[in-house]
């Protein structure tokens, strides 16, 4: 039976899994749309209030002591102009895919989260199909300039 664990900053250090478990399943199981490792555990830190973060949670999927999925939202502070909550990073381990755990998650996700939340989804991410039929709508082109 798959259980589910919201981690925050008042209960992080009560949690099943550390900051190292969370951030090294998100960087072996978000394939081609993942991040480097640093970058992970620093949206995870950002979630737990650590070095300045506003906040967050981290939402696990778990069965038998294996991580099975993991969501990282961050609190944004912007609320009202800018979404409450951005959903940094979603990854469901391979062989879990298709059996409802990413939507459990994301159901999960949706109820802890204060305020609407904002995610990013490159267009041919398949998970993109998951977010439409959850109700995330696409209202906005991104664009970014790098320096």
């Amino acid at each position: 039976m798959i259980n589910y664990e919201i981690i925050d900053a008042e209960n992080k250090n009560d949690a099943s899994y550390s900051l190292d478990d969370l951030a090294g399943f998100l960087h072996n199981h978000l394939d081609e749309f993942g991040d480097d490792l640093e970058s992970i555990k620093k949206a995870i830190r950002y979630a737990f209030k650590e070095n300045d973060g506003r906040g967050g949670f981290v939402a696990v999927g778990h069965e038998d002591g294996q991580i099975l999925g993991v969501v990282v939202v961050n609190e944004t502070g912007m609320g009202g102009y800018i979404p409450e909550n951005i959903l940094v990073y979603i990854a469901v381990r391979g062989d879990q895919r298709g059996r409802g755990l990413g939507k459990n998650l994301m159901n999960n996700t949706i109820e802890r989260a204060d305020g609407d939340i904002a995610l990013h989804v490159e267009p041919e991410n398949p998970a993109r199909h998951l977010y439409e039929k959850i109700g995330f709508t696409n209202k906005y082109l991104e664009m970014r300039y790098h320096k």
